[in-house]
């Protein structure tokens, strides 16, 4: 592991065991942005139930998986983004219209493009997943 970036490790990841058909998957280390990161992802169905295991040191996830994520991966740089700027990068990173999610990191919290279009707020994009 590189650990250079651990949201780019937990990501890639969690898409190594999905291909593998994996059943969960464990990474460490847990961090505040990964754990939002895992409940974005649980709303929106591409995971199962997800928990932080206190081992002492770094902490760990370990998420249950359901076999729904094509494809998942940190956006790097992370881009600003103004408010009225998401559809170009849904263009970008998304397959289509209305399938995928991009995940952005705001002065609000961490949340989808979609919430933040309709706050009308920019933030710093940190992932997208579909």
């Amino acid at each position: 592991m590189s650990l250079t970036d651990p949201v780019s490790d937990a990501l890639i990841n969690l898409k190594n065991h999905e291909n593998a058909s994996k059943k969960e998957c464990t990474f460490k280390p847990a961090s505040k942005l990964i754990g939002e990161i895992l409940k974005i992802l649980l709303k929106k169905g591409f995971i199962g139930k997800y928990e932080l295991i206190d081992d002492g040191r770094d902490g760990m996830f370990k998420v249950q998986l359901m076999g729904k994520i094509n494809q998942c991966k940190t956006i790097k740089p992370r881009y600003a983004v103004k408010k009225n700027e998401y559809e170009k990068y849904e263009k970008r990173f998304l397959p289509s219209k209305d399938i995928g999610t991009i995940i952005v990191s705001t002065s609000q919290g961490v949340m989808t493009h979609a919430e933040a279009k309709k706050k009308e707020i920019g933030g710093r994009l940190v992932a997208f997943i579909y």
